[in-house]
């Protein structure tokens, strides 16, 4: 009886088992009386855990769908990889951040169009006490952005010479540069390096200054009243940095006497190793290539080409020559004339008769007035077109050029920068009565008078330099040879 007790009492503890059970025995039952079709349909079906089911809350199969559905093909993922990494360098340009380009910086000699520059130029030169010339009224458009000034009857008006910072000796060398009594390159640098030895002597370093900072502000209004006079050659700017550079090496405990000593004995190195013995190195070279018979073409008067003239006649080699010249300066007279003199056959020709007498000549020798970091060739104007002339004729073009009037500067016309000279220059054409005597009457008429040009590297045959003979391309390698030597001085 107890055994029996015990079991009614066990089965009586857990009514839901028994629910559970008897649920469990209908459900079997219906499956078996499920229709056949049902039960195939049953089969096909993946059980759980075999096909990678994924069982629900309620403990049901998800069933995946058809592999050959599911499955992509290679281009389509392909194609999803590729959109991905798009989309990703995509994003990763969009982050960076853009940087401000820097404007390049025009030089205030190059912006007479801008009316905050002019200002700016004539706040400094009225502080350095140097009078301001007159901007020409009618110049050509085109040429808007290059300073131009009036003919006036006098540059020293305003400067007052107890007071002023300007030396004497350069007031006279500025209304020579402005008047034209000193031309070329080399008459004008070795010109200014007189007068600023006149200038070094008359100095004296204030008490309580040093001598390299106080001598060096005392030259910018100077430098700025020729500037004003005419623009600097490139043998200029050449010749006062290297003086700059000079004066900053001083020791500032040095006393003036000594300093200027130094200054001087730099100023004559100066004057003779960049320009006499370069001008006699380049007299040797040349002469190598004029031969007996040949017919040589130049243009206008260059002192280095009528050393070189002169120098083969002395070494009788036999040989004429053919000046071509053109207005308004007519430099090519003074050639002819000085030719003459040391008895050297000479025949003159105007620029328009160019391309007949350029049949004859043999070879065409150029002087230069710089020599581009680019290799273009920076001479007075007409000198490209003599180039272009020899160039169709097959005629070589030797242009003799010292390196110091190499410069960095890099141009291929002749609009960017350039010199503009005086347009009344144009009108005098000697003793007979000009047909542009009043052309200042008609607003729609405006003169251009160009002071140089720039011929390109192509036209040029050969470059003979001091150093030797080298083409217009060994610009930037003789600049940085120089740039090295001065660094280890």
């Amino acid at each position: 009886m107890s055994c029996v007790g015990e079991t009614t009492a066990l089965g009586t503890d857990n009514p839901t088992e028994e629910g559970t059970a008897s649920s469990k025995n209908k459900k079997e039952k219906k499956q078996k009386t499920k229709n056949p079709e049902e039960q195939v349909e049953q089969k096909g079906k993946t059980p759980q855990g075999a096909g990678g089911g994924k069982p629900n809350k309620d403990g049901e199969v998800l069933a995946h769908a058809d592999s050959a559905a599911t499955q992509k093909s290679k281009a389509d993922l392909r194609k999803e990889r590729r959109e991905k990494q798009e989309a990703q360098r995509a994003a990763k340009e969009a982050g960076k951040v853009v940087k401000k380009e820097v404007p390049q910086r025009v030089p205030d000699h190059m912006k007479a169009d801008v009316a905050e520059t002019q200002k700016r130029v004539a706040k400094k030169l009225e502080k350095q006490q140097i009078p301001i010339r007159t901007t020409a009224q009618r110049k050509v458009r085109l040429f808007d952005h290059l300073p131009q000034y009036e003919r006036e009857a006098s540059l020293t008006k305003s400067i007052l010479f107890c007071n002023s910072g300007i030396h004497p000796a350069i007031i006279k060398l500025g209304i020579q540069y402005a008047e034209g009594v000193i031309n070329g390159s080399n008459s004008r640098c070795i010109a200014l390096l007189a007068a600023l030895k006149q200038v070094i002597g008359d100095y004296s370093t204030p008490p309580n200054q040093e001598l390299p900072r106080d001598l060096a502000a005392k030259l910018k209004p100077c430098i700025s009243f020729l500037n004003q006079c005419r623009p600097l050659s490139v043998s200029m700017g050449t010749a006062i940095k290297y003086l700059k550079w000079q004066i900053t090496n001083i020791p500032g405990d040095m006393n003036d006497i000594k300093a200027k000593e130094l200054l001087y004995g730099h100023i004559q190195n100066f004057l003779d190793d960049r320009i006499l013995v370069a001008a006699e190195a380049i007299s040797n070279e040349a002469m190598s290539k004029i031969a007996d018979g040949d017919v040589i073409l130049v243009y206008a008067c260059s002192s280095l080409i009528r050393r070189v003239l002169c120098d083969a006649h002395k070494k009788g080699k036999q040989f004429r020559v053919i000046v071509v010249d053109s207005r308004p300066k007519m430099e090519g007279k003074e050639m002819l004339r000085r030719l003459v003199r040391e008895g050297i056959k000479s025949s003159y020709v105007l620029i328009n008769a160019a391309s007949y007498v350029m049949k004859e000549a043999t070879k065409v020798f150029l002087g230069a007035n710089g020599l581009l970091a680019n290799g273009f060739v920076m001479s007075r104007v007409g000198s490209s077109l003599i180039a272009l002339m020899a160039r169709s004729s097959n005629v070589p073009v030797l242009v003799c050029c010292e390196t110091y009037k190499f410069c960095e500067r890099v141009q291929t016309d002749s609009f960017v920068f350039n010199e503009l000279g005086d347009p009344d220059d144009l009108v005098d054409i000697g003793n007979r009565q000009s047909i542009l005597a009043d052309w200042r009457d008609y607003s729609s008429l405006t003169l251009l008078n160009l002071v140089y040009d720039f011929t390109p590297p192509e036209f040029i045959s050969m470059v003979i330099t001091e150093l030797g003979m080298i083409p217009c391309t060994s610009v930037p390698v003789v600049l940085r040879m120089k740039q090295q030597d001065m660094n280890e001085t």
